[in-house]
């Protein structure tokens, strides 16, 4: 028999992912297309008000110019112009951030263009990677592939410490801020290697993944709960997030490189109980930090932690009902006529009305995945 495509079999979640997904084109990305795009600098401001101003700008980040070049990226062929703005963007990243002198790329820049926060971090450099590799698989062009190899250089010279793992910060010129390994970062290299290897052979990235999803689970898995603490095992005031244990989650089980490690199965064991301590039973809301026990350190709900439990759903067994649970909770919490909200206190209130131009990359991975969930 041939696959039937869920589609067919759940037309409740078909319809209301057709009217999210709207929501996104129509209503979420031109908010990027026009106000939110300063044409003199060529960049997105980093924020915009609910009025759909943006807010005075203080700095614009490297990493928020890379998460909307994926952006444009993945709307190439589905919205007009998007490679205009994928290109305009591509050309801002190296015009702006790009360190001539020392290599890399700067972390934020000041409103009039000038270097600001001039540190090398890695969460910033996983993210050009990433951008990279979607932005090639569009444009073929030389020289975003070189740009590509570039940062794969830079991130296995420079941040590398030569068990695995890389440091999270260092200065312009390469010195040790002595930060070690933090969770995040390491988790959007993965994502960035993934990314990757989806686009072309190689060997080099693919073994760096490897060995970095071995130290992860060596260095970052608590023993008892199995779930991925955000600091290196030991670290004082240590804490998880389960929104980045379902964005571990969902890197690791749809990736046939990935699923089957041991830090795959640790996480695998460890959903149901981030399920259990993480995500309130009755509205479905994710809370931001847990103690290594699973007690709450942190309540607000926030839009990206969301998303990144709705895509992880997709991915796990007998998940229909709660794929379209997840599906209407971020509908009716997060999402509004004007865009959506980022944040949500711990009493359900919206805490936080303006919105960052770095959400919509996880908007689109999430629906994504529920596309391909579909298909």
């Amino acid at each position: 028999m041939p696959h039937a495509s869920r589609s067919t079999s759940l037309p409740e979640l078909t319809t209301l992912f057709g009217e999210v997904q709207q929501h996104f084109l129509n209503v979420i990305v031109p908010l990027w297309q026009g106000p939110g795009w300063n044409a003199d600098m060529a960049l997105p401001y980093e924020a915009l008000d609910a009025a759909h101003q943006p807010l005075p700008p203080q700095r614009y980040r490297a990493m928020a110019c890379a998460r909307q070049l994926y952006l444009f990226s993945s709307l190439i062929g589905v919205v007009d112009n998007a490679e205009v703005r994928a290109a305009a963007l591509f050309r801002s990243l190296q015009r702006h951030f790009h360190d001539a002198e020392h290599g890399g790329w700067f972390y934020s820049i000041d409103p009039q263009g000038k270097p600001l926060d001039q540190r090398k971090d890695l969460y910033t450099h996983a993210f050009i990677l990433f951008a990279c590799a979607h932005y090639w698989d569009k444009s073929r062009e030389p020289l975003v592939e070189s740009t590509l190899n570039a940062a794969l250089e830079v991130i296995g010279r420079r941040f590398a410490t030569g068990d695995g793992l890389y440091e999270a910060c260092l200065d312009r010129d390469w010195i040790t801020l002595e930060t070690g390994p933090l969770q995040n970062p390491l988790m959007h290299l993965a994502e960035a290697f993934l990314a990757t290897l989806a686009v072309r052979e190689d060997p080099r990235t693919q073994q760096a993944l490897s060995e970095l999803c071995t130290a992860m689970h060596k260095r970052f898995i608590e023993p008892q709960q199995g779930v991925l603490m955000e600091k290196p095992l030991g670290a004082v005031d240590n804490w998880f997030e389960p929104g980045h244990q379902f964005e571990w989650y969902f890197l690791l089980e749809s990736s046939p490189l990935l699923r089957g490690s041991k830090l795959h199965a640790a996480l695998d064991r460890a959903f149901a109980f981030t399920e259990q301590q993480g995500v309130e039973a009755g509205t479905g809301a994710v809370l931001a930090m847990l103690d290594p026990q699973g007690h709450g350190k942190d309540s607000t709900q926030r839009i990206w932690a969301q998303a990144e439990y709705l895509r992880a759903l997709t991915l796990r067994p007998g998940s229909e009902s709660a794929v379209l649970r997840q599906l209407q909770a971020l509908q009716q919490r997060f999402l509004h006529a004007g865009g959506w909200n980022e944040c949500r206190d711990a009493q359900g209130e919206v805490s936080r009305k303006d919105m960052p131009s770095t959400t919509p990359y996880h908007l689109a991975t999430c629906y994504r995945g529920i596309a391909d969930y579909l298909s």
